[in-house]
């Protein structure tokens, strides 16, 4: 594994008791706090409640938030496209449709500015894929839109819902390098999927990891505490070659106390990963 990192918003305190959200006040805080946590990056929040806010809409924006990068060497590698959540480019009509689809294509501009190299497109909950006929639009949505994430050095990283075979269904009607699978450890154990049977499914296909603990039909819990077999997946991933990203999109602490409890939860996962029997594990374990 290359990097372990933290979802953007997870180092200061809730925003209007949103549990995941852009920090419209103290996103620019995140770059000191997450060097003292001892991440190596953030990945970045584009949702509705944040968009009027948010510093990768503007030119100058994103020469802020390069220079606190690069002042802090926290890293900026991903964009989680919360918005889509909020607004989901399925079960809507076509011309809201096309709206969403080219503020995607806008997204992939801006990420292109500023260095990213992936977006986390989010297919769950209110925007979970639910019948043959969505999972085709999405298909065409992403024939559509992953030409140009390509010409822009953008991977696609979905996070679905779907189960095994689906997910795998999907993905082999859309053979292109730069789509590949956001793996989150939570939301499969919380829909009860066995990770094994996942891997096997579509397992060279993943590009990143959310890394959180969820109870079988539930919500999120801390680490160790829900159904999530932390250590299986990351030997799993190991075992696969996996380089790329472990993301902490963990349960909320204590309000107050998030710099010590991303630490915390940086220290378990490293503390599974230094257990690997393997005589190196990537870059994040040294």
């Amino acid at each position: 594994m290359k990097y372990i990192g933290v979802m953007q918003g997870r180092l200061v305190p809730p925003e209007a008791d949103r549990i995941q959200c852009f920090p419209r006040q103290r996103w620019a805080d995140e770059f000191r706090l997450g060097a003292n946590s001892g991440v190596d990056s953030i990945e970045w929040i584009y949702d509705v409640w944040g968009s009027d806010a948010n510093p990768i809409s503007s030119d100058a924006g994103i020469q802020e938030v390069r220079e606190l990068s690069k002042q802090h060497e926290v890293a900026v590698l991903s964009v989680c496209a919360d918005y889509f959540m909020d607004r989901p480019l399925i079960r809507t009509d076509s011309e809201e449709q096309r709206s969403r689809v080219r503020l995607l294509l806008w997204l992939m501009s801006r990420c292109e500015q500023l260095g990213i190299n992936r977006i986390v497109l989010p297919f769950v909950d209110q925007s979970a894929i639910r019948s043959q006929a969505e999972m085709n639009e999405v298909i065409a949505i992403l024939k559509e839109v992953l030409p140009s994430a390509l010409s822009r050095g953008l991977e696609i990283h979905l996070e679905t819902s779907l189960a095994p075979h689906e997910f795998a269904s999907l993905l082999g009607r859309l053979p292109v390098s730069n789509l590949r699978v956001n793996y989150d450890t939570g939301n499969s154990a919380s829909l009860g999927y066995d990770f094994r049977e996942e891997f096997s499914a579509y397992g060279d296909r993943i590009g990143s990891v959310h890394i959180k603990d969820r109870l079988l039909g539930g919500g999120s819990v801390s680490l160790g505490q829900g159904n999530a077999d932390i250590p299986g997946v990351l030997s799993a991933l190991q075992q696969r070659g996996y380089c790329g990203d472990l993301i902490l999109q963990v349960a909320r602490g204590e309000s107050g106390r998030e710099v010590e409890w991303v630490q915390r939860n940086r220290d378990i996962v490293l503390s599974h990963i230094r257990r690997m029997p393997t005589e190196r594990v990537g870059g994040a374990a040294q």
